[in-house]
């Protein structure tokens, strides 16, 4: 729990608010699972993973998607070294411990799909040679909203492989005045490093052991199918609207998100209220919505309000 504080402590000397999107990243470090933070440009989502990679002294790297990006510009090729006439692997940016794959919707679906088998393998294939992943790996994502200019909707098998979205809302006042004030005035403290991998593993497992009870089990459960079988739990009204619910990977998530965010809070217990805290980030991106739900304007975490209204809690 130290380490976690320290960690936070480093990330707010350059991160002013956005408690959520902090702890979002915090979570994801512990679970091993990749996030997806959204939000239109400018509200320090950049900022904040490099705080954190640099707190924990972790190798970093970032790609900027674009339009024109290639596969082979994230997971690397084969080169002809006429030397020895002969093909070398040359390894892509992906070859890291946290990669920022920053604005991920702006580059096209097959772009976007050779993450896939990174993030769900933590493995990389070129060629014919496949190679793992040094360990810790994750995918920190930026996107901005879809009806921005040139942004595209990412492929639903890669969006189930984030363990949380995260919805970047714009600053309060008083913390846009910090804001302004520390960049006119250059005030921002260096980040130094507070922790290491080899901490970072002891912190995940200590987070693993956090109790979850059966019928805390049972809960998480019976929300999942409640996005898949609605009509089950009384809520005829937005069958139509759910064209298909969440996936297993949810309920697996959401297991190891609940225990994370206890252990953040300094809990030894899972309780309801950690269920409810993070059902949408674990969610949102998980209930693929119908034409009718669009048309009409429904959004997921409409829908996951009437879910988690829906289902006894225990």
């Amino acid at each position: 729990m130290d380490t976690i504080n320290r960690i936070k402590k480093e990330m707010h000397k350059v991160v002013v608010g956005q408690e959520k999107m902090v702890e979002a990243l915090l979570v994801g470090l512990i679970c091993q699972g990749h996030i997806l933070l959204e939000g239109v440009p400018g509200l320090a989502k950049t900022t904040t993973i490099n705080a954190l990679a640099k707190s924990l002294g972790l190798d970093f790297k970032r790609v900027q998607f674009t339009p024109d990006l290639l596969p082979t510009d994230i997971i690397g090729t084969e080169i002809y070294d006429p030397t020895t006439n002969s093909f070398k692997i040359k390894k892509g940016p992906v070859f890291t411990n946290l990669l920022l794959a920053d604005e991920i919707n702006r580059a096209p679906a097959k772009v976007q799909s050779a993450l896939l088998e990174v993030m769900q393998e933590r493995q990389v294939t070129i060629g014919d040679d496949t190679f793992k992943l040094d360990l810790p790996f994750l995918v920190m994502a930026t996107q901005n909203p879809v009806e921005q200019e040139g942004a595209y909707e990412l492929p639903e098998a890669q969006l189930d492989r984030f363990l949380m979205k995260i919805i970047v809302a714009y600053n309060t006042r008083a913390e846009e005045l910090e804001i302004a004030r520390r960049v006119s005035n250059d005030s921002f403290e260096k980040i130094e490093k507070v922790a290491d991998a080899k901490e970072l593993m002891r912190v995940q497992q200590e987070a693993m052991e956090v109790h979850l009870d059966q019928e805390i089990e049972k809960y998480i459960i019976e929300i999942i199918f409640a996005t898949r079988e609605p009509e089950k739990y009384g809520l005829k009204n937005i069958k139509d609207y759910i064209e298909f619910g969440a996936s297993p990977r949810a309920s697996i998530d959401m297991y190891k998100a609940a225990r994370a965010v206890a252990y953040i809070k300094g809990q030894d217990f899972v309780s309801p209220i950690e269920i409810a805290y993070i059902a949408k980030e674990i969610l949102r991106h998980r209930i693929i919505l119908s034409y009718e739900a669009q048309a009409e304007g429904v959004t997921q975490d409409m829908i996951i309000e009437k879910v988690l209204a829906a289902v006894p809690i225990p």
